[in-house]
């Protein structure tokens, strides 16, 4: 299939997180709506229970507007690994198979959740969160789930260091995330150069460097970085996307091209404004990439 067919949404890009306190959350049935509406036919799931708290509630939501659902994000704290941690990851991936998923985004969250420190492991905490990270893979495996390790903002595997140990301590598959990489210190194209046959899943992001360099030196939180306009519709920001997925399409990439902006919102937009604008932008820049 040609990029065209493989670009999908996330709620995300319409100011809907899992974060806590992140802000004002549209309703799935408006988002869902306004994806179908830019031709989009697949998106990822959002939070856990945003579509829905069963699969099959799940299935009726996405069906309704004329979608098939690509996969989910799940953070875990893999350095920590608790049994309820596990169960919560199961629970999570049981819903995503069964309605129909076929990627599972996992994230070395932070204990709480948060995405605004710095997340340091100690050589101890590190092998825990490989070890846990191969028991997320065999659960991933064992529902028909393609595992991919997202590096992302606030969690373990944000910066560049981190990224390089993750690449020499295993051999999981990676999302690459064009914004989180470039925020973490690492260009895109330097994990395509090491690892290029490791990506199976790709968020698509452009990014304002000036604001990102703020949160990379401790200045601004995530979230503030992210109402400062940290990031841009695809073309209208610092990062080479056009470049990036050409060396993706190059290297043999198959998988999905998912445009992710994450944005907050503090009220609900008019109907037709808001979110919606920014990734009409991203979509028709993707569509001239792909012709």
């Amino acid at each position: 299939m040609g990029i065209a067919d493989r670009i999908g949404g996330a709620p995300i890009s319409w100011g809907v997180c899992e974060a806590p306190g992140w802000g004002y959350e549209l309703f799935a049935d408006r988002v869902l709506a306004e994806m179908a509406a830019l031709g989009l036919r697949a998106t990822e799931l959002g939070p856990t229970g945003y579509l829905g708290m069963t699969s099959a509630d799940v299935r009726a939501m996405l069906d309704r507007h004329g979608l098939r659902l690509i996969g989910g994000f799940l953070p875990v704290p893999m350095h920590v690994g608790t049994e309820a941690d596990l169960a919560a990851a199961a629970l999570a991936m049981d819903t995503l198979a069964a309605a129909g998923a076929e990627v599972v985004v996992l994230a070395a969250r932070s204990a709480d959740g948060s995405y605004d420190r710095k997340v340091r492991l100690d050589d101890g905490e590190w092998r825990r969160l490989f070890a846990t990270l191969e028991i997320l893979r065999e659960m991933a495996a064992d529902r028909g789930l393609w595992p991919s390790l997202h590096p992302h903002v606030g969690t373990a595997v944000e910066d560049r260091d981190a990224v390089l140990r993750l690449l020499d301590g295993s051999d999981v598959p990676l999302c690459l995330d064009t914004g989180h990489l470039l925020i973490g210190g690492m260009h895109p194209a330097e994990l395509l150069e090491q690892a290029a046959d490791r990506i199976s899943h790709v968020h698509l992001k452009d990014v304002d460097l000036a604001v990102a360099a703020t949160v990379r030196d401790g200045g601004r939180s995530y979230m503030d970085a992210v109402k400062a306009g940290l990031y841009t519709p695809l073309g209208a920001g610092d990062a080479d996307v056009a470049g990036i997925v050409d060396r993706l399409e190059t290297a043999g990439y198959t998988g999905w091209y998912v445009l992710e902006q994450d944005c907050a919102l503090s009220g609900p937009p008019v109907a037709g404004d808001g979110p919606v604008g920014d990734v009409r932008r991203s979509l028709a820049f993707l569509m001239e990439v792909a012709r």
